[in-house]
């Protein structure tokens, strides 16, 4: 089998607003960026890493991202869509460098095993630390709680900003056993962080079957059994309320979750929010209040906004 690769020439102003993209939108089975910076600061270690740029292949002028598609997946259909989704990055004032798109393919094999010499231990919080299911790691704290991990082709290393996010605001809204859904699970991360932090009951749903599949194995790794995975569509078709519901997925997406939010929230829960451009921000908040929801807490890192959220006092 044979992996579809698009590879965009652009700009680190926008790497996490293509990663998002490629997640929640494209559904890429994985993303990897290269950063002239990465190559540069290995340079100037205290460790006597000699790095020569010149010698290094296809060094990227600035961010090289790449997205991984199964093989039957259109290439033109998909270079298409990253222009489009460039040129709105660019209205928002982003720098989008070169804009340079193109295809080609891989054997999966090759980037199944490659990327992992870049994905190491996550020293998350005082709470949660992310391990790579090939590496070691001994707790920083004689509690801190460890989510095993192997990504596979599914999104969710925990590297990510948005990811943190909605860990963050996990940790904060896990004060006692609850029940809580992980909208759009990806690798399950969410999930596995809401069971060690002492969830009573996990539901983890993903439209993808690669998600799915990442998501029970990393469960079964982790050796839990709070948390069911269940194909679905947000929360169509998911019967059931909870304690709290978190989503870390694009804005545009939230949008269509919000109208959902109602009738699955139990009384006195809370609502977990990641993904969002701060951009994007004013469009959730407007949704949010014609649903009867507010906003209790916003986290914010970088462009990338968290919320905390209940319902509104009638």
């Amino acid at each position: 089998m044979k992996l579809l690769i698009i590879k965009i020439e652009t700009s680190h102003e926008v790497e996490d607003a293509l990663g998002v993209y490629s997640q929640d939108v494209l559904h890429a089975l994985g993303t990897e960026s290269r950063k002239r910076a990465d190559f540069e600061h290995a340079g100037w270690e205290h460790d006597s890493t000699v790095v020569k740029l010149d010698e290094i292949k296809d060094l990227p002028e600035d961010l090289q991202f790449l997205a991984y598609f199964d093989e039957e997946a259109d290439p033109k259909k998909l270079i298409t869509q990253y222009q489009e989704k460039l040129t709105e990055l660019k209205s928002y004032g982003l720098a989008i460098g070169q804009a340079k798109i193109t295809s080609s393919y891989i054997k999966d094999q090759d980037w199944n095993t490659a990327w992992q010499k870049f994905y190491h231990v996550i020293d998350f919080s005082r709470h949660l630390a992310i391990v790579p299911e090939w590496e070691e790691y001994q707790p920083a704290f004689q509690d801190q709680k460890l989510i095993k991990l192997d990504p596979g082709l599914a999104f969710g290393t925990g590297n990510h900003k948005t990811t943190q996010l909605a860990m963050m605001g996990l940790e904060r809204a896990m004060i006692a056993p609850k029940s809580v859904v992980d909208v759009g699970t990806g690798s399950g991360i969410l999930a596995i962080a809401a069971a060690l932090l002492g969830a009573k009951s996990v539901l983890a749903t993903d439209i993808s079957d690669e998600a799915v599949t990442a998501a029970h194995e990393n469960i079964a790794l982790n050796q839990l059994t709070n948390i069911k995975v269940a194909k679905a569509s947000l929360l169509k078709n998911v019967t059931g309320k909870f304690d709290i519901i978190v989503a870390n997925i694009l804005a545009e997406i939230l949008l269509d979750l919000i109208p959902q939010m109602d009738a699955h929230l139990n009384v006195g829960g809370q609502i977990i929010f990641s993904g969002i451009d701060y951009l994007q921000l004013d469009k959730v908040k407007q949704a949010l209040q014609e649903h009867n929801f507010k906003i209790t807490l916003t986290m914010r890192q970088d462009r990338w906004v968290g919320l905390i959220i209940e319902r509104q006092e009638r």
